[in-house]
């Protein structure tokens, strides 16, 4: 990559844009954000999609703005996973977007699962047949939430990511779409490899942004994917756990890791290697949920005289589970009772650390590959406190990149789409190597000794309680079991 070549990387999130600008060795030379503003009630959770384009302006143009003539090698845009609308043919949207945890579309999925395709109550395709039931189908497309961005960054519809489109069910082994019954004929968009490019920024779109006219636009990979990506986890057996308002594992495999429950399901890198991985409905939005006006820096602080905490919390952010087990009437759960608040901050954090453990033996029990390097990247990364916490509960060490944000896995993907991460080692290198230059690692946190043993009876307890519950399988929660005496006599 050219030394004075940058990298543009777009985050959709849940609560804002994020847009980073990054040099070929991974240092950030502008950020941007804006605030995104959600609707949720019950099991509805919508976003409009004009806020997205309009926070992608700012969030642009406030990266933009100390460099305003720097040279963008090329751009590519990260969404939330299994979140979806209806376009036109213009790609203009008709309805509300339907956000990745929504859960109206149960009856749909049902129907589907039915018709033999392995969907979950909250992915996409479902969502769009609500969507279809709801506003009416004549001439309306599917959409993915990175696609309205892209369409408008090229001024014209383009084709969807097959990363986005998984949850859609689009199958990506085969490259193909399945038959889907009830969806009218052209609903489904076309799809392309990540790292295919799209086009370009139109002139219309370079005002509105800032970002130069003629920057490549590459197609992107989901919010999870993107971090994985950031983290520098592409090197097969490695994996990159995601900690933000939910939990996501994604790994790197020659080969997919089969899962007859569809709980661990698999991206397609763009190289055509495998991307393992599930997200799970836990994560740190339990704690603002909680104690929405804490300082999370001074809960941290006391929870540390609550190991283990006096409680055993199953954390999970809204009704129902998705990974490491399939249960869609599961609830959070306390067993036991708190102290104090700090108690309770201290029995969260450990829940969502006891979840990624077992998440983790959930993929050891399907034979996915584990024997490589651990990164932890989200918004929960910043925590130091978090951090040592969870390789104690894991009992394996992590490392914890500089940058922790999705929008620097866009900028390495764009750099790659755009040919400048090809080698003479081939195409598959150029992704792992441009991601290894730019994932600057900041720290590796050991496990302190004893620390897996201290939290055993805890974990054991979740187990005990998750399979008591009809959530849990007895022979994964049996594999956990063998897994932490393991680890339990290592520590």
């Amino acid at each position: 990559m050219g030394a004075d070549e940058t990298w543009l990387g777009i985050d959709l999130g849940t609560q804002s844009v994020r847009v980073l600008l990054v040099a070929a060795d991974g240092t950030v030379l502008g950020s941007g954000s804006a605030p995104l503003a959600g609707r949720r009630e019950g099991a509805r959770h919508e976003q409009d999609p004009q806020g997205w384009w309009e926070a992608v302006c700012a969030a642009s143009r406030t990266a933009l703005g100390p460099l305003p003539d720097v040279r963008v090698g090329g751009l590519a845009v990260c969404g939330t996973s299994g979140t979806v609308l209806l376009t036109d043919g213009p790609g203009r949207p008709l309805t509300p977007a339907l956000m990745y945890d929504d859960g109206r579309a149960a009856a749909q999925a049902a129907r589907l699962r039915q018709a033999g395709l392995a969907v979950q109550d909250t992915w996409a395709l479902p969502k769009a047949l609500w969507l279809l039931g709801e506003y009416g189908g004549e001439g309306a497309r599917i959409t993915h939430q990175p696609d309205v961005i892209t369409a408008r960054l090229v001024g014209g519809p383009v084709p969807t990511d097959s990363s986005h489109a998984l949850k859609t069910a689009y199958d990506v082994e085969a490259e193909a779409w399945p038959e889907v019954p009830g969806l009218p004929t052209g609903a489904l968009p076309d799809v392309v490899r990540p790292g295919t490019r799209l086009g370009e920024v139109c002139p219309a779109a370079a005002e509105a942004t800032g970002i130069p006219a003629g920057t490549p636009v590459i197609a992107g990979m989901t919010d999870g994917c993107a971090a994985q990506i950031a983290s520098g986890a592409l090197r097969h057996g490695s994996w990159n756990s995601v900690l933000g308002t939910t939990l996501v594992l994604k790994g790197a495999s020659p080969e997919p890791v089969r899962d007859a429950t569809g709980v661990v399901y698999n991206h397609r890198a763009p190289d055509g290697t495998w991307l393992p991985g599930g997200a799970s409905s836990v994560g740190a939005g339990v704690l603002a949920a909680r104690f929405a006006d804490a300082d999370p820096a001074t809960m941290d602080e006391r929870a540390a005289a609550f190991e283990p905490s006096g409680a055993v919390a199953y954390p999970l952010v809204a009704s129902g589970e998705r990974f490491p087990f399939l249960a869609p009437d599961a609830t959070a759960l306390l067993l036991g009772d708190p102290a104090d608040d700090a108690d309770l901050w201290a029995a969260l954090l450990q829940g969502v650390a006891f979840t990624e453990r077992l998440c983790l033996d959930y993929l050891h029990h399907l034979g996915a590959p584990l024997d490589g390097p651990l990164t932890f990247t989200g918004g929960g990364a910043r925590s130091a406190y978090w951090n040592q916490l969870r390789a104690d509960v894991l009992g394996r060490p992590a490392r914890v990149p500089e940058q922790t944000e999705p929008a620097l896995g866009m900028a390495a993907l764009a750099a790659y789409g755009t040919g400048t991460g090809s080698s003479g080692s081939g195409p598959a290198s150029g992704l792992a190597d441009i991601a290894a230059r730019m994932a600057r690692v900041r720290t590796v946190v050991d496990p302190r000794p004893g620390r897996t043993a201290l939290f055993a009876e805890p974990y054991a307890r979740l187990v005990d309680e998750l399979t008591a519950r009809g959530w849990l399988s007895a022979p994964v929660a049996a594999h956990a079991r063998a897994r932490l005496d393991r680890d339990t006599a290592q520590s």
